[in-house]
């Protein structure tokens, strides 16, 4: 096969995974440098928020508008966060190294995190550390791309299919938030993440998830649920 023809081939098939994916997947992308991105759990009065319309009420009463919004980790029955929470550099719940079931303590599990001068990482919980210099942290599992490879437990053509959301960083240090539209397997979802580059990617949660994205005429705002993570604008 000649070199045109196969990169012709490749670009086919890539141009075919993307149409796939943008199908199936929407996703919002985040520069924390230029764009107010903050993690939720309770409002101010020590009341525990749970869901995303609240959240936007929450966040109307400061006078800003919340332009997006997806919860942000797994949970525990009180709706407190499944392990790590740091708010604006408090830990709020500590980080969980033990061993369990189901999908949070798929090992490799890992943390999202974005420092105090606004840089955002994800990383294997085990490659974490808290130098006093994280602004919002969470940790959920299992992650979905490790340095740039597929979670190994993940298998092309899985039938676990369900609602998946999880976030990665971009090459460009900005950071993707995706949810799937449709029921999906880790394998697909991972590479999608792949598809953008992203060296490292983790899964936040499963059917429960919920996006708030206004400008692609995708509003849910019901469910209930622990962390939420948000990108809002101040109002002029």
């Amino acid at each position: 096969m000649s070199f045109f023809l196969l990169f012709t081939t490749v670009l086919v098939a890539y141009k075919a995974n993307q149409d796939t994916f943008e199908n199936r997947i929407l996703a919002y992308k985040v520069d924390p440098k230029i764009q107010n991105l903050q993690f939720y759990w309770k409002n101010d009065e020590g009341t525990i928020l749970k869901n995303i319309k609240n959240l936007k009420d929450y966040i109307e009463s400061k006078n800003q508008t919340l332009i997006f919004a997806m919860n942000g980790g797994m949970y525990n029955k009180d709706f407190s966060p499944q392990g790590l929470f740091i708010q604006e550099k408090k830990m709020l719940s500590s980080l969980d190294t033990a061993n369990g079931k189901g999908n949070f303590y798929l090992k490799p599990n890992g943390i999202f995190y974005v420092t105090t001068n606004n840089t955002p990482f994800v990383c294997k919980t085990n490659d974490f550390k808290d130098n006093g210099n994280i602004k919002y942290a969470t940790q959920s599992g299992p992650m979905l791309l490790i340095d740039g490879k597929i979670h190994p437990a993940f298998r092309d053509g899985s039938k676990n299919l369900t609602i998946r959301n999880g976030v990665g960083i971009l090459p460009d240090n900005k950071v993707v938030f995706a949810m799937s539209k449709k029921e999906i397997n880790f394998y697909d979802f991972a590479k999608y993440f792949q598809s953008l580059g992203c060296k490292n990617a983790l899964y936040l949660d499963g059917f429960v998830s919920r996006m708030y994205l206004p400008e692609e005429g995708w509003v849910q705002t019901d469910g209930n649920f622990g962390v939420m993570i948000g990108v809002t604008t101040k109002n002029k």
